[in-house]
């Protein structure tokens, strides 16, 4: 295996091989993929990979950590004889056609003892010095949701704020001003202790020691129609305690709406604190943005049907539902199809390919696609709640309804008596569906009641309301 480190001084592979030259050279991830300059020929030739790419228009940055197929002309590298010459910084250990590439941490804090060193650091640190807040989203994978929503709208109403994102690599962008803090890295575990305020959009994970002066905000990352936490089918002591345990560590909870609210409030035993029931910053853009640059960035023609399609995880496999052939339904719909799958996917997950089929599992902002979409098809993903602020049209597809009800999570309410679109159980039944001319018409009233119930506070300036309480309880100063 090669194992290759990318850091500011190391940002190259070249593999160097004997024999004819080949056409093409290329990494192959899950998530990105480079293609090699290739150089020489007769007896020798060498392939040098830029370990950066960019994606949906935006700048070139580092590719993310994983594993990356090592392929010349189509072809795994088994059995061929290659020499990898590396630029300084690099570390590698050749093994076969596999190149590891790692978060760009310094090795000595890899280890366990190394981590253990931090943590304890950070432990006897003291907390809360630093006019600054710490921000993460789904666990550092992404910049996105409510956190990156309220850092956007912090940055204009409290400019002088020092302003850390969590990532898990220098692969995630991190907003215009911000700090990237890799996850794991000293100055990540200092971070996260100096700031005033976390903003999380889940649980704070690792090991977290409340500081003197701290204050956390959890926006949560979704209106829940599946069962959660507690509320979760069987009784398991542990996770009930683990609920708990985390829920404490919360000063605040953010709510899209009283229902949620109420939800969150029972299942999280988030009893004698502050729930803000403000609506959902990130939400803002589906009120007051344009899908016009966002179609650009992802190749879409002004005039094309856009479908998205983005089901929830399940707790009974690691990779995305495969409930829709994605190419087939492009053709079914006459329409580009947006592959969106949850973050709990992104990182055994590949992107599906096909043709007018673009996989926007690894975009950062899920809002910007609701925009951009002229339908959403899902299942039992909280974004129904969200995209139902856009009044376009919805469709469930739900094959495992019985199963995912009855077994694996179970709902707060019945779907199929409120939902505002169909319940298809086949693509076949959804292809139907999708043209249907009436369709619209047919659950009119349905959606008007959905989005009285859930979407009254979604006006496009919940960011501000949010920053603004945030201000107005000191948590951090202008």
């Amino acid at each position: 295996m090669t194992t290759a480190r990318i850091d500011d001084q190391a940002e190259t592979l070249i593999i160097a091989g004997e024999g004819g030259r080949p056409a093409r050279a290329e990494l192959v991830g899950s998530r990105a993929r480079v293609d090699a300059r290739i150089t020489g020929g007769g007896k020798t030739w060498k392939a040098t990979f830029a370990l950066r790419a960019s994606r949906w228009g935006g700048a070139e940055l580092p590719l993310p950590a994983g594993e990356y197929e090592l392929r010349i002309d189509e072809v795994l590298l088994e059995g061929l004889s290659i020499a990898p010459t590396l630029l300084p910084g690099l570390r590698v250990d050749l093994d076969g056609h596999v190149v590891r590439i790692a978060p760009p941490l310094d090795p000595v804090y890899e280890s366990a003892l190394g981590q253990s060193t931090l943590e304890e650091r950070y432990v006897a640190q003291a907390g809360g010095t630093e006019n600054a807040v710490f921000f993460e989203s789904f666990y550092g994978q992404s910049v996105g949701c409510n956190p990156r929503a309220i850092d956007r709208e912090l940055a204009v109403q409290a400019p002088g704020v020092r302003r850390y994102w969590s990532v898990t690599d220098l692969s995630v962008a991190v907003p215009d001003g911000a700090v990237a803090v890799v996850e794991g890295s000293p100055e990540w575990w200092r971070a996260r202790a100096a700031a005033r305020l976390l903003v999380v959009n889940d649980w704070l994970r690792r090991r977290f020691a409340r500081k003197a002066g701290q204050k956390v905000l959890q926006t949560w990352h979704g209106t829940p129609l599946k069962r959660l936490a507690l509320h979760r089918p069987g009784f398991d002591p542990r996770r009930m305690a683990a609920v708990v345990k985390e829920a404490r560590r919360w000063d605040v909870l953010l709510a899209q709406n009283p229902y949620s609210a109420r939800i969150l409030k029972k299942a999280y035993a988030f009893f004698g604190r502050p729930i803000w029931t403000e609506g959902y910053p990130r939400n803002d853009v589906l009120r007051t943005g344009d899908a016009t640059a966002i179609r650009a960035a992802l190749g879409i023609g002004a005039d094309e049907r856009v479908l998205l399609y983005a089901p929830t995880w399940r707790d009974d496999r690691t990779e995305m539902v495969d409930f829709v052939d994605p190419e087939l339904l492009a053709r079914q719909a006459d329409s580009v199809v947006l592959v969106r799958g949850h973050s709990r996917t992104l990182k055994p997950g590949r992107d599906r390919a096909g043709a007018r089929v673009i996989d926007v599992t690894g975009y950062p902002e899920t809002a910007q696609l609701l925009l951009a979409a002229d339908g959403l098809i899902t299942d039992y993903s909280s974004v129904m709640f969200d995209f139902s602020v856009t009044g376009k049209p919805m469709y469930f597809l739900v094959p495992d309804l019985a199963h995912y009800r009855g077994e694996l999570r179970g709902f707060y309410f019945d779907l199929a008596d409120r939902a505002p679109g169909p319940l298809v159980h086949t693509q076949e039944e959804l292809a139907a569906a999708l043209a249907d001319p009436g369709h619209e018409a047919a659950y009119a009233s349905r959606y008007a009641a959905w989005q009285a119930q859930f979407n009254t506070r979604d006006d496009g300036h919940a960011a501000q309301r949010v920053v603004a309480r945030i201000l107005d309880q000191g948590f951090v100063t202008r």
